[in-house]
């Protein structure tokens, strides 16, 4: 049975040819150091491409800067709660990550989202933004590729065939009303524990997931029945990761789940492979070390987070997973038709 106090499944409208994508400072600022510039406008052209007008956040300035973030949460909150209510604006994509999205989690205009939900594309600190949302309002997430260090980075870097790819599959996500389907399948996707499941997405940054957890923001364990629980981390330790995964243990998440997406690991010291043997335990060891005798199907070395381009994990939306083949299926749409009325899917 179905909590009533647990919103249903909130879809914005499928985007048009010609609407317009915003692109904000929800966490980190412009940095010239990192060439952040060139990589920006490169973004801008890639949105562009899709067929999107676009526009760039004021607060994307260059040497705008709080600190680490592109400028205090309550300035940051303002301009996406403006976004939020400008009905011109169909989707909103932020431009980097950071640490600044627990500043501001308290500021957000939730009434601006069940009104005219739309798209928030973004990843790293960003899932912040997906998991609260979806627990307070039901909204499809879109854990994606950040613009600058993403769309106009890591994708500049990527084969032109593979350019194409996630072109086609990021404007379909956001434009189509049918399921996508089969998920291009990756050369570095193996299979942990195999086993099949069903179950809406619902993941990120492993020590947000932790983070927000600890919240008043936090997902009810209702959300994680059945779900399909997809992580990754960047920077730390290998035992920092086992000890974020026993978080998840001790908090009855890891009980809740019908099976587990792991991203490629970034720059976490103290991983064992092929590469540092005697450094310590490998990923899937740590991972299955956790699971313990929870017979669940889990696939890894999925392209998700900090390691490159991302495929897309809309949050909330149901998925197929089959492990020992390798094959991750997105079964619903993740935005609604124009013609369905009211706010929700």
């Amino acid at each position: 049975m179905t909590d009533p106090a647990v919103p249903g499944l909130l879809r914005p409208r499928a985007l048009l040819p010609g609407d317009l994508v915003a692109i904000s400072a929800l966490a980190g600022p412009l940095d010239a150091r990192w060439q952040q510039e060139a990589d920006l406008e490169r973004a801008v052209g890639v949105l562009s491409g899709m067929g999107f007008r676009v526009r760039v956040s004021p607060l994307l300035a260059p040497g705008r800067q709080h600190w680490w973030s592109a400028a205090r949460p309550a300035e940051i909150a303002g301009e996406l709660n403006a976004l939020l209510r400008d009905p011109e604006v169909r989707a909103i994509v932020a431009h980097d990550g950071g640490q600044t999205a627990l500043g501001y989690l308290d500021l957000i205009d939730v009434e601006a989202i069940t009104a005219d939900p739309k798209p928030i594309l973004g990843s790293s600190d960003i899932s912040l933004l997906h998991l609260v949302l979806y627990a307070r309002t039901g909204l499809v997430g879109f854990h994606a590729d950040l613009a600058t260090p993403g769309l106009g980075g890591a994708w500049r870097a990527a084969p032109a065939a593979r350019r194409a790819q996630l072109e086609e599959l990021y404007s379909t996500l956001l434009t189509g009303t049918e399921p996508i389907g089969a998920l291009p399948t990756g050369p570095s996707w193996e299979c942990w524990r195999p086993g099949r499941a069903e179950g809406p997405l619902v993941g990120g940054v492993v020590n947000r997931i932790a983070l927000v957890q600890a919240t008043r923001y936090a997902l009810p364990l209702e959300r994680f029945d059945g779900a399909m629980l997809f992580w990754e981390e960047s920077g730390g330790l290998a035992s920092h990761v086992w000890s974020y995964l026993h978080v998840l243990r001790h908090a009855g998440i890891l009980d809740r789940i019908s099976g587990m997406v792991v991203g490629v690991p970034h720059a976490v010291g103290g991983l064992g492979g092929p590469d540092a043997p005697d450094a310590g335990p490998t990923l899937p060891e740590i991972v299955l070390d956790v699971l313990g005798d929870r017979d669940i199907p889990v696939l890894g070395g999925v392209e998700v987070g900090h390691a490159g381009p991302n495929l897309p994990m809309p949050v909330g939306v149901r998925v197929a997973l089959d492990a020992q083949q390798r094959t991750l299926a997105l079964l619903e749409p993740a935005v609604r038709s124009h013609a369905t009325p009211g706010p929700a899917a």
